[in-house]
């Protein structure tokens, strides 16, 4: 069972449940190992996790995440076509592909046709939205989006047009963004908002559970939380910057000794990011006390792992987080990748889903 963060903007208790099952399949890095291509791939572009955090006014930006692996089921229109999309609390938009994007990625992925749907309608909008290995472009629009049973009429999204070629090797189709409302492109209201806006959840909340290994029954959960995932009494923690969900800690530590966050630091709880991310020197120091070896590129190689747990502190929440991570093609690795220090802010972490995997995250949103 697992111990409980809670980030908080606002307290609200509800028992209504409206699940979203979520999936793990194959990352963009073992589909691209499969196919000999993960090398090349890598070298040509380096991992910048932190690229997602780094937004400018009228642009969403993301980073090529090659290692997750989490994906829910929503449809849109009238009637119905069914997309399968990442849940990503560190982006606002909703986006899937549309019929008239021509790239390959779109070529073998659910594409979104307007023309079938009854309730579309165009918002005549541009869209572009900025990867560091390119870009996904298209247009806005506004249809019923369904959400785990739940209907949002009216609710705007993107249409790509053009996507990175990199997106051919993701197996979900589109993103649906969970972080604050003022993060999101051309002043989109995000689909969560819209269904609190609209009284379509009771509480303005949700929450995550992403289950270890191959085992069933990762979710997320709106208007609600499942007691059924954790064991202990719930951990309040205030969101310290209302664009991301942004906490403050106050150190990481193995075996009771810092090791990290020496003095505090900041940290966004992503489920988009899939790695625990942080400065380099931080992350170095980790692996070294664990047996690890860091390679220039932010991954990191392991011969012998040594089993430790380690603690991130958060005002006096505790959490430990296993940090073996596995790879049928590199062996045993760390769940740790560093920043290159291209972060917003000295010392900020992102706290991916091999943390969240280790802790129930509820988000309770204004």
């Amino acid at each position: 069972m697992k111990s409980v963060v809670i980030l908080c903007a606002m307290l609200a208790l509800s028992e209504c449940l409206v699940r979203v099952p979520l999936f793990k399949m194959k990352t963009i890095r073992e589909t691209m190992q499969e196919k000999g291509l993960w090398e090349e791939f890598r070298k040509k572009y380096p991992s910048n996790p932190m690229a997602k955090f780094s937004s400018v006014p009228g642009t969403e930006p993301m980073t090529n995440n090659a290692d997750l692996s989490y994906f829910g089921v929503i449809s849109i229109g009238t009637p119905p076509q069914s997309f399968k999309v990442v849940f990503d609390t560190g982006s606002a938009n909703l986006w899937v592909p549309s019929i008239y994007c021509n790239s390959a990625a779109c070529g073998n992925h659910q594409t979104f046709d307007p023309t079938k749907s009854t309730t579309f309608v165009n918002e005549g909008t541009s869209l572009s939205i900025q990867y560091g290995t390119g870009s996904m472009t298209g247009f806005l629009g506004s249809d019923t989006v369904e959400v785990g049973g739940i209907q949002v009429p009216n609710q705007v999204f993107g249409l790509s047009q053009t996507e990175a070629q990199f997106m051919y090797y993701m197996q979900a189709d589109g993103i649906l963004g969970l972080a604050y409302a003022s993060e999101a492109v051309d002043g989109v209201l995000p689909v969560f908002n819209n269904m609190v806006q609209q009284s379509l959840v009771p509480n303005s909340y949700f929450s995550v559970y992403l289950s270890r290994n191959s085992e069933s029954g990762s979710e997320v959960v709106f208007g609600g939380y499942d007691p059924s995932h954790y064991n202990g009494q719930l951990n309040w923690i205030p969101v310290s910057s209302q664009a991301y969900w942004q906490i403050s800690m106050d150190s990481i530590t193995i075996n009771g000794n810092v090791v990290a966050c020496n003095g505090g630091c900041q940290a966004i709880v992503d489920t988009g990011t899939a790695l625990i991310v942080g400065p380099d020197s931080d992350i170095s120091n980790i692996n070294n006390i664990v047996g690890a070896t860091s390679s220039n590129n932010g991954e990191v190689s392991k011969e012998l792992l040594k089993l430790t747990e380690i603690h991130f502190y958060a005002f006096f929440v505790i959490v430990s987080v296993y940090i073996t991570y596995y790879s049928q093609y590199y062996g045993c690795t760390t769940g740790f990748e560093n920043s290159f220090s291209n972060g917003i802010g000295t010392g900020l972490w992102i706290l991916g889903d091999v943390f969240i995997r280790e802790n129930y995250v509820a988000y309770f949103s204004i």
